[in-house]
């Protein structure tokens, strides 16, 4: 076995691990994180839905009052039509 050859293969990864430390350490680079614009509407949309009621207040409140006026009628024929419809693509 050569030690000879053994520690020139140390010295020269030794070196090479100092010079990479140098450059490492004196650079000024830094990590930098760019949204792109089709992001930031993405995100504004997202926190739009998040934010909207889950509840249409004046579909709601327009129901209620039929119902309480017993004006509110609705159709056998046309409910069943709906669920067919809905349904038939099972």
């Amino acid at each position: 076995m050569r030690i000879d050859a053994y520690n020139q293969i140390t010295q020269i990864y030794k070196s090479n691990s100092k010079l990479k430390t140098q450059r490492s350490s004196g650079s000024t680079l830094r990590d930098k994180v760019e949204i792109s614009d089709f992001g930031k509407v993405y995100n504004t949309s997202k926190m739009a839905v998040k934010n909207a009621s889950d509840i249409r207040e004046d579909k709601v409140y327009d129901i209620k009052k039929r119902i309480d006026n017993g004006t509110y009628d609705v159709s056998a024929e046309s409910f069943a039509d709906r669920i067919l419809e809905k349904y038939s693509g099972l």
